[in-house]
């Protein structure tokens, strides 16, 4: 696809803020050389999106492990003080983990919060939750399809543009997900970060990747690494749960103010 010069903007947007919890702060994509030591789906959007701009900037506020009314409480008004044009927000899926999470008290929250973003003029990106059922979180599976209806809602009442995950098949691909089989893996953010910016209808460059497939793992393969599986992640969370900790605490966002868009070598990302 040819591209347009620099001196023709492929979008209308100039302030970009991310909000979220570790999926936007970009766990499982680790990279050194980004601010907070990795990188994420929302990074990759933000290089595109600034190749086009000079005067571009991106916030990131992020925190792994928060829950739908932590994003809300501590990332809502440090957004709007930020006066972005363009704003995404993924919530809920920490909760919809946990038991009792109500996908559809989640989405009236969500509901109002997108109503006060979309009020001061930004576009608004909104993501659903991906299809969980050949994952380990297979037993959510009706919740985020109920709390993905709901979000189609409200994305439709405040005019939002809905980044559609549960639609992306290509995140059935164990590959696209991080060892720990909870976050995404570079390529996983990778996949995410071209789906966004075709929601946005910007040209990009992110190609997708051509993999070989898997060989297939016998049953005693398979159940070996399950076990390593809930001995290194699974049991490590569930503690954290009955302490009432969070893999975010004492953490603070790693693009608290909008800055330039930087590559992974800590250079301006080429642009045209």
């Amino acid at each position: 696809m040819a591209h347009p010069a620099v001196d023709e903007p492929i979008h209308p947007w100039s302030r970009y803020v991310a909000l979220g919890d570790s999926f936007t702060e970009g766990i499982g994509d680790p990279e050194p050389r980004s601010p907070g030591g990795h990188r994420g789906w929302a990074d990759r959007v933000a290089e595109e999106l600034g190749r086009s701009h000079e005067d571009f900037a991106y916030a990131n506020l992020a925190i792994r492990g928060r829950l739908l009314q932590q994003i809300l409480d501590e990332q809502l008004e440090p957004c709007l003080a930020l006066k972005p044009d363009l704003i995404s927000i993924s919530a809920g899926g920490n909760d919809l983990i946990r038991p009792g999470g109500d996908p559809d008290a989640l989405a009236d929250k969500l509901d109002d919060a997108v109503g006060r973003l979309s009020a001061h003029g930004a576009t608004v990106v909104l993501f659903n939750g991906p299809d969980t059922g050949s994952t380990v979180l297979g037993r959510i599976r009706g919740k985020v399809a109920i709390y993905n209806e709901n979000l189609r809602t409200v994305a439709a009442r405040h005019d939002a543009v809905v980044a559609d995950m549960w639609s992306l098949r290509e995140l059935a691909d164990p590959r696209m997900w991080d060892e720990d089989r909870l976050h995404f893996s570079p390529l996983g953010h990778h996949t995410i970060a071209a789906m966004v910016l075709d929601a946005l209808n910007v040209p990009h460059k992110l190609e997708p990747y051509t993999t070989k497939p898997l060989p297939v793992r016998s049953w005693r393969e398979a159940r070996s690494e399950d076990l390593v599986w809930a001995r290194e992640y699974l049991v490590p969370w569930v503690i954290r749960r009955i302490r009432h900790q969070s893999s975010g605490d004492g953490i603070s966002p790693k693009r608290p103010t909008p800055g330039p868009v930087f590559g992974p070598a800590g250079t301006a990302v080429p642009r045209g």
